[in-house]
């Protein structure tokens, strides 16, 4: 039993770890975060062991419950008094994904929706399918997170 789910969470990571990975750094911005956060994700979907109708489905899982793992973690941070190490996390993001560090200042819920239409190729619908939300919430979302992230390129 053990080896079969060893398995299957090297398929998931070999199939799905990049983009994973890319959501939750686009949410929570820093490395050691992202590594608990999917490491969350992950357990979760060897516990409920989901059965797909197809990868897209599967997919689309994934990438509901990483963020979901992510929006935890801000909600726990922000309930619990932490060592603030902004310093660290301005610093190290910009290092490795220099082209995100705007994105950093948005609402997680904005940087989710941008994140998906832009980096993951997702449309308006499917974004909607994902996040439980109507398609004109997506695209009032959409056009929310650009005028914010024009904002903070200006700035």
């Amino acid at each position: 039993m053990r080896e079969k789910s060893e398995q299957e969470a090297k398929r998931i990571l070999q199939t799905y770890g990049d983009m994973l990975y890319r959501t939750a750094y686009v949410l929570l911005g820093n490395p050691h975060d992202v590594q608990d956060a999917l490491q969350e994700a992950l357990l979760r979907y060897l516990e409920k062991a989901p059965v797909f109708a197809s990868p897209e489905h599967e997919k689309a899982w994934l990438l509901r419950v990483t963020a979901n793992c992510c929006k935890d973690y801000l909600r726990f941070c922000r309930r619990h008094t932490y060592l603030d190490l902004e310093l660290l996390r301005e610093c190290l993001p910009a290092q490795e994904h220099p082209h995100l560090q705007d994105l950093y200042a948005l609402p997680a819920k904005w940087k989710t929706v941008l994140m998906l239409h832009y980096f993951e190729g997702y449309s308006v619908k499917e974004i909607g399918g994902i996040l439980g939300l109507s398609e004109n919430a997506v695209k009032k979302r959409l056009q929310r997170a650009r005028e914010a992230l024009r904002g903070e390129m200006e700035d």
